[in-house]
């Protein structure tokens, strides 16, 4: 029986291999539309018109033409039922045993700034998710693609039932995947353009309705802990690039993220060392070397099984220090052939190298709830000195400032409640995620005192305003002369007057940087 394959692709990449291996190697007879068909033709591949295989022509500009039963009747068939085998031979119809369709670009075509309604409707493709969506019901019969990427899967299980069986099911999956979030994306557009004003929330990363599509990038081998199940979604690789070392864990991919936000805060060479999201040293110095002697001071026991983020090209004289102590993942814009070198005898040791620039989704976070998600916008808002407000009477030198805007910067990044003992460009002491902002400052000044790193005249940053006065007199007895947090608290002068006792300055930010 002859076999019959329909071709009908917006994206006409890989095609023409594709189809000279069905004619050439399979025997298919190809049905084709428009561009595609034209393609084939003058790639001396034969092609059928689907317009000369249903009797009827295109019409209405392209909008009608594989709508017809021969078509869909061809793809729905059930060959194990007499009946419908009856009815197909009845009315002509022949059964079509492949179909590769893309869609129309409707969400590239949206994305342009200069795009008209007119345009973006007609992007819509109808005929497209039809034949896809009729030939992936039918999959137990009929073949359907609809990414290039699967062309050469499709044809190394051709002549091998089992495996295109199994494959059937796979791409038909595929199928309804893409489709939804074709669908999702034509009811996002409209849905702002109904409006007589553009939906605000929605062009801001919340909208009314949300349908999150997102492929499967890879299993784990577990998550947070052995005896939980997990994989990764979305585009993550896209962001980052694993140049050597073990799968990633999910808490690695966690980490890596925590690092990646931390480290756009700096533009000098910075170190910054994690561990379980926080931050537990960072510096910035004139090298990466000075600036790894500093973050690795605070907390020597911090890189043991933990992240470290460098926002420079990491070189063989820093690679060479790192290289002796155990770490989990090292993630630099790039590494010289040096430093690879280097790391290369550390077989489980990852290195990530980071990509230019974030995607849009991750300007927001989204968490899962009982019964929902919450979603957010992520704490991305620069912080501007200039906004902020000295609020007590001793105004403070320009290395204070620097120490503060540092500090600021670090805190806004550790689990509240966070408290940051910070020195000019560098951390001092850490505490982070405890009950009371008093007890966060006791471990802060506990982890300095273990680094044998002294807090005289150090700042203290704060990620949330002091509810009393006691948090900011225990930093001033630990050695702090200038304290740095939002403000806010109905006892704010309290904690004003308990600074000016202690001659500290008090810097107000007006903004607080929970992460909870």
């Amino acid at each position: 029986m002859q076999k019959n394959a329909l071709l009908s692709v917006s994206d006409k990449s890989g095609l023409v291999p594709f189809a000279k291996a069905l004619v050439e190697q399979h025997g298919y007879r190809l049905l084709s539309t428009g561009g595609t068909a034209k393609l084939l033709e003058q790639e001396g591949i034969p092609v059928t018109e689907v317009s000369d295989y249903t009797g009827f022509p295109e019409m209405m500009e392209g909008r009608v033409k594989t709508l017809h039963p021969k078509i869909h009747g061809g793809l729905l068939a059930r060959r194990d039922k007499a009946d419908h085998m009856s009815a197909a031979a009845e009315h002509g119809i022949e059964m079509i045993d492949l179909v590769v369709v893309n869609l129309y670009p409707f969400e590239e075509t949206v994305a342009k700034p200069d795009v008209t309604f007119e345009l973006a409707i007609e992007n819509i493709d109808i005929g497209g998710p039809s034949m896809l969506r009729s030939a992936a019901k039918n999959h137990a019969s009929v073949s359907v693609v609809v990414d290039a990427a699967d062309y050469d899967r499709v044809l190394a299980a051709m002549g091998n039932e089992p495996a295109l069986t199994k494959l059937r099911r796979q791409l038909a999956l595929k199928v309804f995947q893409r489709t939804s979030a074709y669908d999702g994306a034509i009811a996002a557009y409209l849905a702002n353009e109904v409006n007589d004003e553009p939906d605000m929330g929605a062009i801001s990363g919340i909208p009314t309705e949300l349908d999150v599509q997102l492929p499967q990038t890879q299993v784990l081998r577990y998550g947070e802990n052995p005896h939980q199940q997990a994989a990764l979604y979305g585009s993550f690789f896209d962001c980052f690039e694993q140049l050597q070392g073990k799968e990633l864990s999910f808490n690695n991919i966690i980490d890596i993220t925590a690092a990646a936000y931390l480290i756009g805060e700096f533009q000098k060479p910075t170190v910054a060392i994690l561990k379980h999201t926080n931050p537990c040293g960072v510096a910035s110095a004139d090298t990466l070397v000075e600036a790894w002697e500093q973050a690795f001071e605070t907390d020597k026991q911090a890189p043991f099984g933990g992240i470290i983020v460098v926002n420079q090209t990491m070189d063989s004289d820093l690679a060479e220090i790192i290289a002796k102590i155990f770490c989990e993942v090292i993630i630099a814009p790039d590494f010289t052939p040096a430093a690879r070198e280097i790391f290369a005898k550390k077989k489980n040791l990852r290195l990530m190298t980071v990509k230019d620039s974030l995607p849009a989704d991750s300007l927001r976070e989204m968490r899962s709830v009982v019964g929902g998600v919450l979603i957010q916008d992520r704490d991305t808002m620069p912080d501007r000195p200039s906004d902020w407000k000295v609020v007590s009477k001793r105004q403070p030198t320009a290395e204070e400032m620097r120490a503060m805007i540092f500090g600021w910067n670090v805190v806004k990044h550790v689990k509240s409640n966070a408290i940051v003992y910070a020195g000019c460009e560098r951390t001092l002491g850490v505490g982070a995620g405890q009950m009371s902002r008093v007890d966060s400052s006791k471990i802060a000044v506990w982890k300095a005192g273990e680094a044998k790193l002294p807090l005289q005249g150090s700042v203290v940053a704060s990620d949330a305003f002091f509810p009393f006065a006691d948090g900011l007199i225990a930093a001033a007895e630990a050695g702090a002369v200038a304290a740095i947090q939002p403000g806010g608290s109905v006892r704010d002068d309290e904690v004003i007057a308990a600074a000016d006792e202690r001659n500290m300055v008090m810097v107000f930010t007006g903004k607080r940087h929970f992460k909870h």
